[in-house]
């Protein structure tokens, strides 16, 4: 590849509507458990351009889960937040 040419971004075909492929964006998540509501804004996500399924990457689903966790045991109620990336 040549230098200064960004690389093609990745895209999938959708595993659930089979028929649209996915294009960067952002999604909202909600993450409940044990009477704690975590609403993250922002995540970044691909995005099935026809029915709008989010794929969220490992990486980015495992920090989501620890910070769900921690609100958790900190007896967070309903929090809603917009995702910082590391």
């Amino acid at each position: 590849m040549a230098a200064g040419v960004p690389a093609k971004a990745s895209t999938m075909r959708c595993v659930i509507c089979k028929h649209g492929e996915t294009r960067p964006g952002q999604a909202t998540l909600a993450f409940t458990r044990d009477g704690t509501t975590l609403v993250v804004k922002g995540v970044p996500a691909d995005i099935c351009a026809d029915c709008g399924e989010e794929y969220v990457d490992e990486a980015t689903t495992a920090r989501l889960l620890r910070t769900a966790e921690e609100a958790a045991r900190a007896g967070v109620k309903v929090d809603v937040r917009d995702y910082v990336s590391a």
